[in-house]
């Protein structure tokens, strides 16, 4: 089969190809709106979605030919049905379902987060069932015990604050632009990581849940107290902030696998893309195997959704023709 991935639940319209003979994705198209929220310090949803009703047209149309291929050749379309904002999801469902009547194919919504999990299967050297998951973006911080396609135990979740989302509230008290993930991580290089002590929230126990709020708090009283904010004490504090986040990654991460007893641990999501984090987890769990996707699979991209849509299709389910969308869809639901 060959899918057609689309990609719509926040600021990146993404779609993509997917041929299940050859496992391989025949071409992909990403458009981000980075720009367009960024005098705005963060998404604006219903910006959002009118810009993907403007983007995913041309985009699919880009996507056939450079793959050469027509849409009599498209045997199914996969889309994101959630976890995401309302109105985004709204428009790729509903375009989703129209092409899927118009070129008479099954169509098929996918959960972002099992796509973020799956993609990692696409790669030459892929994990294999079961492995640990930790899904870590702007909306999510997740472990996951992946058993098969379709079969997923949550282990641990943010309580409050997400990763990325902790990231970018940083960046604003930083007065930091938006996106504030990789600001920053920019900003970190220059500083000292030990220079302050931020607390590693929820590590005195061995519970596998997340919780970022109160990291945000110290680093919001640090800066209040601090009479002279210079350029070198903005580095060392994000240098800090980001040791604090990939240390307290870390120490669930060895928990988990000694929880589960695995030893293949799949990384996934935005801010899997933080080279500090990534250095962070490979070199503290140098024991077990990890699989990070490439660079430009870490955030939303309409090849995931291909991928995850081709394994859903070929285990035989489908979907009736009505527009559903799932804001909040939890992965263990699935």
């Amino acid at each position: 089969m060959k899918i057609l991935g689309i990609e719509s639940s926040c600021d990146e319209t993404g779609v993509a190809i997917y041929d299940g003979n050859t496992h391989s994705i025949l071409s992909e198209s990403l458009y981000s709106q980075v720009g367009l929220h960024t005098k705005f310090g963060g998404v604006v949803p219903e910006l959002a979605s009118r810009d993907h009703v403007l983007r995913l047209l041309p985009l699919i149309k880009k996507t056939l030919d450079l793959s050469s291929l027509k849409e009599s050749s498209i045997d199914g379309i996969a889309y994101t049905a959630g976890p995401g904002l309302r109105g985004s999801l709204l428009v790729g469902a509903a375009l989703s379902k129209s092409l899927s009547m118009a070129w008479k194919v099954p169509s098929i919504g996918i959960n972002h987060m099992e796509a973020h999990l799956l993609v990692n299967l696409l790669e030459e050297e892929a994990p294999k069932f079961p492995f640990l998951t930790l899904l870590i973006s702007g909306g999510h911080c997740l472990l996951i015990k992946a058993n098969k396609v379709g079969s997923y135990e949550v282990l641990g979740q943010t309580l409050d604050d997400a990763v990325g989302e902790s990231f970018d509230k940083v960046a604003r008290l930083l007065k930091l632009p938006y996106p504030g993930g990789p600001q920053i991580e920019e900003l970190a290089h220059l500083g000292d990581p030990k220079a302050i002590k931020f607390p590693r929230p929820m590590t005195n126990n061995k519970q596998l849940d997340f919780s970022f709020s109160g990291l945000k708090t110290a680093v919001f009283y640090t800066l209040k107290k601090e009479k002279n904010i210079t350029a070198a004490f903005k580095a060392n504090l994000a240098a800090s902030f980001q040791e604090a986040v990939a240390e307290t990654l870390l120490i669930k991460c060895k928990w988990a696998l000694e929880v589960t007893q695995l030893d293949h641990l799949v990384i996934g999501g935005g801010v899997a893309a933080n080279s500090y984090i990534r250095n962070r987890l490979i070199k503290g769990l140098s024991e077990s195997k990890i699989f990070f996707p490439p660079m430009g699979r870490c955030t939303d991209n309409g090849s995931m959704i291909a991928y995850a849509g081709y394994r859903r299709l070929e285990l035989g389910e489908s979907e009736l023709q009505k527009i559903i969308v799932r804001p909040k869809w939890d992965l263990s639901e699935i």
